[in-house]
């Protein structure tokens, strides 16, 4: 069932992780590195990844091997977006993977890709096979996000909404699907490519559209996931119930489950993006989760 497990979300990207409570991220390394051996201490094997930086940033990843992060991890993993909010063009994808790759010789990732309908359907489709050429046989994992529009009355996670301008609409346009659930012309391009490209789908609490996406998903081909598993709803009423619905209903596709999301009660700011007042409950919440849901 859960074929990874990464640790955090963007941890270098503000909407994801407060740098004004850690600006030199030295408690998110101590958090990553109890996570990662809270989960090893309950799984001998399953690969643990760093969470996917975004914007894709060797400064970044040289900090956490300089902090003893990337000890405690399988992989690293980055997230792109040229056509939507990155300042470098698609076709320099090969180039940011090798500068990655310049500075730890751990597997990198590409836990999010993706191209957003906003500005006109055919170029997302344009960008997905884009993409693709240049990215298949380049990484071991490659997600594209994502298989679902975003609803509009659900908000996007940022904390820059004011400073983004009318790039905060593409949050809501970057998905195979439309909001009413009918298929984009990306669609198609993307079963083209399956099963080599897998997803990345972020699922509510207690989420509408958890059957449906299955279905979806089974139809174009796709054999990995990436998801998440909220810290902070856990301590919603019955939130294991949902867990449980959830993990099922994923369960026969390799699935990449993301810890991350600080619950405001138990941050030093009270915000999800906060890090938390005491990094061993994050370390507990994860070896919970991978005691549940991982096999063996």
């Amino acid at each position: 069932m859960i074929e990874a497990a990464m640790i955090w979300n963007e941890p270098n990207n503000k909407s994801h992780w407060d740098p004004e409570v850690d600006p030199d991220w030295g408690l998110f390394a101590d958090m990553a590195k109890v996570a990662g051996q809270a989960i090893r201490a309950e799984h001998s094997t399953l690969p643990r990844v760093l969470g996917g930086i975004s914007p894709i940033d060797p400064d970044f990843i040289r900090n956490m091997a300089g902090k003893g992060v990337l000890d405690q991890m399988d992989a690293v993993a980055v997230h792109g977006f040229p056509l939507d909010w990155n300042l470098w063009q698609i076709g320099e994808w090969p180039a940011k993977l090798r500068e990655i790759q310049a500075v730890t010789d751990l597997p990198v990732w590409v836990s999010e890709v993706g191209v957003s309908s906003f500005g006109a359907e055919e170029v997302q489709a344009w960008g997905l096979d884009r993409t693709a050429e240049l990215l298949k046989g380049r990484a071991p994992r490659i997600h594209w996000y994502s298989l679902c529009d975003l609803p509009r009355a659900w908000g996007a996670t940022t904390r820059h909404r004011e400073a983004e301008g009318s790039s905060y609409y593409r949050h809501f346009y970057m998905g195979l699907l439309r909001e009413d659930g009918t298929p984009k012309p990306s669609f198609d391009a993307f079963a083209a490519h399956t099963p080599e490209l897998g997803l990345c789908q972020w699922f509510h609490f207690e989420d509408h559209r958890l059957d449906d996406a299955v279905a979806w998903m089974r139809q174009l081909g796709v054999r990995y996931l990436r998801t998440g598993l909220s810290w902070a709803d856990s301590f919603r009423p019955d939130a294991l119930a949902w867990f449980d619905r959830q993990m099922q209903a994923l369960e026969e596709f390799d699935v990449t489950v993301t810890f991350c999301f600080t619950p405001e009660h138990r941050g030093i700011a009270p915000h999800h993006t906060s890090a938390p007042l005491m990094k061993e409950e994050f370390a507990e919440f994860c070896a919970a989760m991978v005691r549940r849901y991982a096999k063996g």
